[in-house]
């Protein structure tokens, strides 16, 4: 995928995210099901880092749980990270264990520098691998995973499958509206709208790019990032399949 083409597409979610951050976080107050499943099979302590932490919800579940060690949240969007402060700050607080939100670029070669530890018993990235433009950055992430977990470590994350809801099907928006054609992209690619109003107000529409991954291509991430698949499951949604999560263990 040409640079230019990549830019375009971060810059359609960075300017969904500053636009309707705020509105956006309000729909995404309630920890996935999925997620939920997760914190059943993970140790109540250790280091953990989150990607695409988002507005904070699964941190507030974090601290209600009484988990003890660490939990780091990274997000680009210094929107939905203000609105994790903004729920946590009424937690109680539980000495055994620091939260912390950095803002910081996924997509940039040096988000590690930010971290303060180089060997996390787990790395968590809920619903956000699918706005990461070109196989070759998706790539670039799990291997900057890899290098951040011990031997043995796991890399928990899920993916948008958008394409088992109808209703979201048909959001599906032509590439020409953003100004690219569908050779631009890879397979996959998909531009989604999404609308809001406030009450009395008239309706606004924004753009997403999301990445449909095929099960080859997450065959692929795992072995040439330096990982082994223990498990997936589906979760979440209608029919409880819009999300696919994965546990890859670090080898």
């Amino acid at each position: 995928m040409q640079a230019e083409v990549i830019q375009q597409l971060l810059d359609i979610n960075y300017q969904f995210y500053q636009t309707f951050g705020g509105a956006f976080a309000t729909t995404r107050r309630r920890v996935q099901p999925g997620i939920r499943k997760v914190l059943e099979l993970i140790p109540e302590h250790g280091y953990w880092l989150d990607l695409g932490c988002g507005s904070g919800a699964l941190a507030q579940l974090w601290m209600q749980q009484h988990r003890q060690g660490g939990y780091h949240g990274l997000d680009f969007s210094a929107v939905l990270l203000q609105e994790a402060r903004n729920l946590l700050a009424g937690e109680e607080k539980n000495p055994g264990l620091e939260i912390r939100f950095t803002e910081t670029d996924l997509l940039s070669s040096t988000w590690q520098a930010v971290v303060e530890r180089m060997n996390y018993d787990g790395i968590l990235c809920f619903a956000a691998m699918h706005h990461i433009p070109a196989y070759e950055k998706r790539l670039q992430l799990v291997r900057q995973v890899r290098e951040l977990l011990t031997d043995g470590g796991l890399f928990i994350h899920s993916n948008w499958q958008f394409q088992h809801s109808p209703r979201l099907m048909a959001r599906v928006q032509p590439w020409s509206k953003v100004g690219l054609r569908d050779e631009d992209l890879e397979e996959g690619d998909t531009l989604l709208d999404w609308r809001y109003a406030l009450p009395g107000q008239s309706e606004q529409v924004g753009y997403r790019y999301v990445h449909r991954f095929s099960e080859d291509e997450f065959n692929s991430l795992a072995r040439e990032g330096g990982f082994e698949i223990k498990d997936k499951f589906e979760s979440d949604g209608e029919g409880g399949r819009l999300g696919l999560y994965f546990v890859w263990q670090a080898v």
